[in-house]
């Protein structure tokens, strides 16, 4: 069953987007003072009291953008109050009532969906008598709130709900995984997007840094749902202006959050320093991660596959694990099996391998190549081992002295692990450990 959507519409810079982070209790959306901040519409879902909704942010109506994207931010607020069931209409106390709202009320009043006004920037008692000149909207007596202050927030939750109908916990159908798509700008991101979503989800414009938020995008795939989180695309950190640098840790915290990671890479360009970057970001998070090779289309008369991928192993050496796939987002060529390989990488993320299991291979590899000592120490002895958690796979080696396993050999280690269990494409996580209770040493 779809989440009832909640929509928050208004003209630029009256507070919409720090009223999304205040109703999610979470920084989602980028807040700037600067007018057209957002572009796409961001969304999160509310949980309150067992009850969900999706609050949905959407850019300024009538906003003008620096790098000329106001239609396709008006497609994107015009999508949005499409989807709308109920729309909750900001205004700002403090500018009081402007005629770009009055444009927007117009907008809204042929509509037949309940609409919640809303007097922003309400952060003293003393405000509230400002907000009385909205009432010339023909939307009722405005609710004040605050945002920034939270003031306000429990009441229109409450006057939300009573208006929505929310989904109830047994009604509410968590994704089976969160994808982050991440790359360089232009890499194609928005437009795999919405080739998943069946639909012009996001902005997708070859101006570079048209996606700002990180934006979670729900679709479903053979009846079950997914969460694509669309990122803004990174370049060099020595290069971010102010709203590229939220861009930038908003990308970063999606990659933490994520089940999966999607690193996409555009074959008509040399492999960059930035994907580098992003490699090496998902590598410390110890989560799994897909490389799909996008504009595929465009680069396969001038490389096979294999001569692709062997490329891609001498520039990304530390993924050597991590499956490929060859896509062509803007066709929407592949891009299902993308996701059917990040399920696959998923569940091997989440697999639990026996003791016995584990400890058979263990008794393989050590009589191939046991860990060879630091110079000048005893040997090495690892006498067991054990699944400690999943996601990341955590395997933990009891051994006389920990502070003696060279990097080689846990990287020799984690490489022969791969060979014998059911965990040949995600990252694993070595700990070793002193069999009785001496000082451990923690690695990879």
């Amino acid at each position: 069953m779809p989440l009832p959507v909640v929509v928050i519409v208004g003209r630029p810079n009256v507070g919409k987007s720090s009223l999304l982070n205040c109703l999610a209790r979470q920084r989602i959306s980028i807040v700037d003072p600067r007018a057209g901040t957002t572009r796409d519409r961001v969304s999160a879902v509310l949980e309150h009291d067992e009850r969900y909704v999706e609050i949905v942010d959407t850019g300024g109506i009538g906003m003008i953008d620096e790098d000329a994207l106001e239609a396709h931010v008006q497609e994107q607020i015009r999508y949005a109050i499409a989807r709308a069931d109920v729309i909750v209409f900001v205004v700002d106390v403090h500018d009081g009532l402007m005629p770009l709202d009055q444009s927007v009320a117009a907008l809204l009043r042929p509509l037949d969906k309940p609409i919640l006004l809303v007097a922003n920037k309400v952060d003293d008692v003393v405000h509230e008598p400002l907000a009385a000149a909205f009432g010339r909207l023909g939307f009722g007596e405005p609710l004040c709130v605050s945002a920034v202050h939270s003031r306000g927030r429990q009441e229109l939750i409450r006057r939300v709900l009573e208006t929505v109908g929310p989904l109830s916990a047994a009604e509410y159908e968590p994704p089976v995984m969160k994808l982050a798509i991440v790359g360089k700008r232009n890499a194609g991101k928005s437009t795999l997007v919405n080739a998943l979503a069946g639909e012009e989800r996001m902005i997708v414009s070859e101006i570079p840094g048209t996606t700002r938020d990180a934006v979670d995008v729900r679709f479903e795939k053979d009846g079950r749902q997914f969460v694509a989180i669309d990122t803004a695309g990174v370049r060099k950190k020595a290069r971010l202006a102010d709203v590229e640098f939220y861009s930038y840790t908003r990308a970063l915290r999606s990659i933490r959050r994520a089940d999966v990671n999607l690193l996409l890479i555009d074959a008509t360009v040399p492999v960059s320093e930035v994907d580098l970057k992003l490699a090496r970001a998902i590598l410390d998070e110890y989560k799994p991660v897909l490389l799909a090779i996008n504009k595929w289309d465009l680069a396969k008369d001038r490389a096979t596959t294999g001569d692709y991928a062997a490329y891609l192993a001498q520039v990304i050496p530390a993924l050597p694990y991590a499956p490929l796939v060859f896509l062509t987002a803007s066709r929407g060529k592949n891009v299902h099996a993308a996701v059917d390989v990040a399920l696959s990488l998923h569940k091997q993320a989440h697999t639990r391998v026996g003791t016995a299991e584990l400890n058979r291979a263990l008794e393989l590899i050590l009589e191939a190549r046991g860990p060879s000592p630091k110079r000048g120490t005893k040997a090495v002895k690892i006498y067991y081992a054990t699944q400690a958690a999943v996601a990341p796979p955590t395997l933990v080696f009891f051994c006389n002295d920990p502070l003696r396993v060279r990097d080689d050999y846990r990287r020799f280690l984690e490489n022969r692990l791969r060979e014998f269990l059911p965990l040949k494409e995600v990252p694993l996580r070595l700990l070793f450990r002193a069999r009785r209770q001496a000082p451990a040493a923690q690695g990879r």
